[in-house]
């Protein structure tokens, strides 16, 4: 469903990405750690068309988007949830989400989306600046979902959110996965998190990735020696 083939990115003359190979397929959840200034975001703004890769293809269901811009990407299927969630505050929760569907070409948020988030049914009228921050985070994906995304990416969901909320997060991407079949890509940090959510777990360290493990054969030392300052 998303293949990343040798991607690499620079700011102007310096290199942010080396050669970045991975995968996802349909229903899958895939977590990239690392410190930061590891690359991580840098990645996800690459994949989302944010800044334009140097070398390499990017992949969606067969499709190489690498070339598109970013509206044309989430056309074909990537969908984008940014660091700091950046939702618009001055809208109410519904109108934030209306905003996903303009690649779908419908008018009405889907009943899907307020069964998986009741708590934006029920503030559906509210201003989404007046949300806290975890409702925040559930707005900002659920204004991803409405664009009908084949791929969703996360950059750094949990930032901001107190722990309780953050169990909640992990249990809605799998719901997620389970209900739409959709590949998940996540960049976090909070390894327990990663732990609780991720089939597989890619490292990042220097702009490249450097340790994978599935969730089965995980060795959480290694990756935590990884994350470690």
């Amino acid at each position: 469903m998303f293949e990343v083939r040798n991607l690499s990115a620079a700011y102007g003359q310096s290199e942010a990405l080396h050669a970045i190979n991975m995968s996802a397929k349909a229903g899958e959840i895939v977590a990239l750690v690392g410190r930061n200034g590891m690359g991580k975001s840098t990645l996800m703004k690459s994949l989302i068309g944010v800044m334009p890769a140097r070398a390499g293809q990017i992949m969606i269901d067969g499709a190489d988007v690498t070339a598109l811009p970013s509206h044309q990407r989430v056309a074909r299927g990537l969908a984008y949830v940014p660091q700091g969630r950046q939702i618009f505050g001055t809208m109410t929760v519904k109108e934030n989400i209306e905003t996903g569907l303009v690649v779908t070409g419908k008018r009405e948020v889907p009943e899907e989306i307020y069964d998986l988030f009741p708590i934006l049914a029920d503030f559906s009228k509210r201003r989404g600046g007046n949300l806290s921050g975890g409702q925040q985070q559930q707005l900002a994906i659920a204004r991803a979902l409405a664009s009908d995304p084949k791929v969703l990416l996360l950059d750094e969901p949990t930032e901001g959110i107190q722990p309780s909320i953050i169990k909640d997060i992990a249990r809605l991407l799998r719901d997620i996965r389970s209900i739409r079949n959709i590949c998940i890509v996540v960049c976090e940090q909070v390894l327990s998190f990663v732990l609780d959510v991720a089939d597989r777990i890619l490292v990042m360290e220097g702009g490249r990735i450097v340790h994978s493990d599935t969730r089965d054969h995980v060795d959480e030392a290694a990756i935590a020696r990884f994350l470690a300052v």
